[in-house]
């Protein structure tokens, strides 16, 4: 694998999130829903929390550093709520953006894209207090937040999304609770699903009025694998399908969301949902893919959705996660045929944990690389095909906050100590490193 597999101009990046590096207890950032999530017992591992996390807010001419040094040409990176409203209205913390306008000068001092995120899961607990995503006035809200923190740096990003992966604001966070608020509860996901699109839309028209260009959607995909070919099954993958993957995109770039969520989800949302679409589907200029896995799916007695995952037979990370790179191909293929229609495509994140150890002051996570390798082929083999990807962005750059998964599986390109926060590049990151050069 090298660089000159890929069109001229293809941008290779890697990615973080605020709360999994930065260290949130620092620079006067105001308290989360996470926080008050991980300290209740049973939601995470050990009950550990992004209070320190990577010390980033210290560290990141270190880590930006790192991110230089490996051929990067840019840095997807997010901006936390809370740090720059630390009750997520009215106040603005000064220390919060000071920090993010150091940050995106040390990234252009790099050479490095700056691509922002507004939002990747953190709210403020005084929001979250108000019904959080449940609540419609939380479109404005995050308007409000997106209006002082791109006011600040938006005339320095190379692009920006509002909301990463949406599924897991509204979904998993909501109906499955296993991440913040913590709630399963179907009217409360109804809710949640739709504002956090009326959010996505709002965003986008503060950019835009603020005269921002390169502004886009990111939506996290996982293949919906039919566990085999009878009817009930193939019925449950297609729901499982629609929920996960096709109901952000169908309400962005379609202006509709699928029946085969309507006929669960509709008598929960929100009165007059209907008449959104025309916000939710403000027109963005390129659209994120995030992918990891695939899911294998049988029909389940119950409530609806009525669907349950099983294990399947192919190699797994450290997650547990199957490893189907063709998932990839099909979803840069999917969107680009029936959602983008030629907009400019990203895979926004991609990758592996794994089980790392440094040994000798190396990190040889050879299965990492192979899982690298096997996604890149499949981004190669879409662009081959038609598709009109232009980047793609490895998540993530350094072992991290794993959320309710606390510090135990890394992801990182970069290993990460977490008593004395020392980075140690690992084999990966050295051979992308060799790739990049090319």
């Amino acid at each position: 694998m090298q660089r000159s597999d890929f069109p001229e101009g293809f941008l290779f990046g890697t990615a973080t999130s605020a709360y999994q590096i930065e260290g949130h207890k620092f620079g006067g950032a105001g308290p989360t829903h996470w926080d008050s999530f991980s300290a209740t017992p049973g939601n995470v591992v050990r009950a550990e929390n992004g209070m320190r996390a990577c010390d980033h807010y210290h560290r990141y001419e270190e880590d930006l550093d790192l991110v230089a040094a490996a051929g990067f040409d840019t840095y997807r990176f997010s901006t936390s709520w809370a740090r720059v409203m630390p009750d997520g209205v009215g106040q603005v913390n000064q220390d919060g953006l000071d920090f993010y306008d150091r940050l995106t000068d040390a990234m252009l001092e790099r050479d490095l894209k700056p691509a922002a995120t507004l939002y990747h899961w953190e709210l403020p607990s005084t929001l979250n207090d108000l019904g959080g995503w449940q609540n419609p006035n939380i479109a404005n809200w995050f308007g409000d937040f997106t209006d002082v923190i791109m006011g600040r740096i938006g005339d320095r990003m190379f692009s920006v999304a509002p909301i990463n992966e949406p599924w897991c604001v509204g979904w998993l966070s909501h109906f499955e609770g296993a991440h913040a608020p913590g709630l399963r509860d179907i009217r409360a996901t109804g809710r949640a699903m739709h504002h956090v699109l009326c959010a996505h839309g709002t965003a986008v028209q503060r950019m835009r009025a603020l005269g921002m260009k390169n502004l886009g959607a990111v939506c996290n995909f996982e293949y919906s694998n039919a566990i085999d070919n009878t009817s009930e099954n193939l019925t449950a993958a297609a729901r499982y399908d629609a929920i996960y993957n096709r109901f952000f995109m169908g309400g962005i770039f379609q202006k509709q969301y699928p029946d085969l969520v309507l006929e669960g989800l509709e008598p929960y949302l929100p009165k007059g949902w209907q008449n959104d679409f025309a916000l939710i589907g403000t027109p963005v200029d390129w659209c994120g893919i995030n992918y990891y896995t695939r899911s294998n799916i049988e029909i389940k007695e119950g409530a609806w959705p009525n669907l349950q995952a099983v294990e399947g037979p192919l190699e797994k990370t450290q997650m547990g996660w199957e490893i189907y790179p063709d998932g990839l191909y099909e979803f840069i293929m999917r969107t680009h045929r029936e959602y983008t229609l030629g907009l400019p495509i990203y895979v926004t994140e991609n990758g592996m944990s794994n089980a790392d150890v440094v040994v000798d002051g190396e990190v040889n996570d050879t299965a990492r690389t192979a899982y690298i390798e096997a996604h890149l082929e499949a981004a190669k083999r879409a662009i081959s095909d038609g598709a009109p990807l232009i980047g793609y962005y490895i998540w993530s750059l350094m072992d991290n906050y794993e959320w309710a998964l606390g510090y135990e599986k890394r992801f990182g390109l970069v290993h990460v100590d977490f008593d004395s926060l020392k980075r140690t590049p690992k084999n990966s990151y050295k051979i992308l490193q060799s790739w990049l050069a090319d």
